[in-house]
């Protein structure tokens, strides 16, 4: 009996193939990451690795040389007064667009939340700018700030002398927020009309029973749990205020001074304008490091205000 189960086991071990069901759905699940993998480690690995190495060097296209000058950039970076104003602008100008977009969003959403007519239109109208076209929607806009355009017209309307909105400094970083805020809070004001409805209304009913008022009832049900929705908000628009270019090439070009110089668009004056690509590469070293940060800031920090974050 031993020798014919072994003879069996032997017969049934030749005859399996290598191809198991389990290797066959391994492979397929294999194949569908793949064309994501390769395109990550094409479009976003490498590229972050060749960054770090022009970095180190010093690359004229212009003059067709290219030389190695290890940390120099780096220092120069520490040393640079206009690095400085293009940080400053940059802190404005995120500060300014996350305050503005996420509150106006959130505000936007309880109101259509409520069952009103008409919310679908409003709910439409304000998300439509999200799918226009971001060159137009910035060109539109300049026209719309000209010292002889549309607001300075209906300020005239009531009496009133407008400023040159683009050109003043205090006003065009103000202006280039606006056109910011205006552009994409629709699609924040969508994600929190999603979370708003998730909310369970047998919670706000019972916290009237008890005698809380809207206020209360807001910060302390609303917010809670619409709190993973907000720091998924806080992220996208933070990461995205790090990142606007069109809006400042097109509306103030950096002026006036560096008022509105950000960093995204001081690293493509160095690279594309200066030709000084290896101090380029050092500046958009320097923003993956702030946004990875803050990201990361912002991923810790869930722990303490996002509900059922432990």
């Amino acid at each position: 009996m031993t020798a014919v189960a072994h003879s069996t086991r032997a017969v049934a071990r030749k005859g399996t193939s290598y191809w198991t069901q389990r290797r066959r759905d391994n492979l397929v699940g294999y194949l569908f990451v793949a064309p994501a993998l390769l395109g990550s480690i094409a479009f976003v690995l490498v590229p972050l690795a060749l960054v770090g190495w022009y970095s180190l060097n010093e690359w004229n296209v212009l003059a067709g040389t290219f030389e190695f000058v290890g940390a120099q950039n780096y220092q120069q970076l520490l040393a640079d007064e206009k690095l400085r104003d293009s940080l400053v602008a940059t802190t404005w100008f995120a500060a300014g667009l996350v305050v503005l977009n996420l509150s106006l969003a959130l505000l936007l959403a309880v109101l259509l939340n409520q069952k009103l007519s008409g919310t679908t239109v409003f709910r439409t109208l304000f998300f439509s700018p999200v799918l226009v076209s971001l060159v137009a929607w910035t060109l539109v806009w300049q026209l719309i700030l000209q010292p002889e355009g549309s607001v300075n017209g209906l300020l005239g309307f009531f009496g009133a002398d407008g400023p040159n909105w683009l050109r003043g400094e205090s006003t065009a970083m103000v202006s280039v927020i606006v056109v910011q805020v205006l552009k994409n809070v629709g699609l924040n004001m969508v994600l929190f009309l999603a979370a708003l409805q998730g909310v369970p209304q047998p919670l706000y009913e019972a916290a009237k029973i008890d005698g809380a008022g809207a206020w209360t009832r807001f910060r302390r049900i609303t917010l809670p749990l619409i709190s993973p929705t907000i720091l998924l908000t806080s992220i996208i628009t933070i990461v995205g205020s790090l990142q606007v270019f069109a809006q400042i090439a097109v509306l103030t070009q950096g002026g006036p001074g560096t008022s509105t110089t950000v960093l995204i668009y001081y690293l493509y004056q160095q690279a594309f304008q200066f030709h000084h690509f290896g101090y380029g590469a050092t500046i958009s070293v320097l923003l993956f490091v702030i946004v990875a940060a803050l990201t990361l800031l912002q991923w810790q920090m869930r722990r303490k205000w996002v509900l059922h974050e432990a």
